[in-house]
């Protein structure tokens, strides 16, 4: 018995330590994201870390528009980052779940 909860202990730190690699690996996955008439673009990583914002000088005319702009654009890339991070967490945290009786947390 001991030495399955053991097993469990180890793989749950192994699991653990692959989390944080792949929460260090997605810093470098970069999402771009535009506006509908590419006048801004954004730039963030996976994690949700704002990286880069480009403006074409014409859309700093209208601030309103740019407000719009910005407020869309980045909930659109922080969707697409979010998505990604849960995919690649989700299969680390399944893949290293111990095979625990009754316990089927992700099927």
């Amino acid at each position: 018995m001991f030495g399955d909860l053991m097993g469990m202990m180890g793989k749950l730190k192994e699991t653990q330590a692959k989390v944080e690699e792949t929460k260090k690996r997605l810093n470098t996955v970069l999402i771009d994201e535009k506006s509908t008439d590419n006048s801004l673009k954004v730039t963030i990583t996976a994690n949700r870390e704002l990286k880069a914002i480009e403006i074409d000088d014409a859309l700093l005319e209208d601030k309103e528009q740019l407000e719009d702009f910005l407020v869309i654009t980045l909930n659109k890339a922080i969707e697409k980052a979010s998505k990604i991070q849960e995919a690649e967490l989700g299969a680390v945290a399944k893949e290293g779940m111990p095979n625990i009786p009754g316990m089927d947390l992700f099927k």
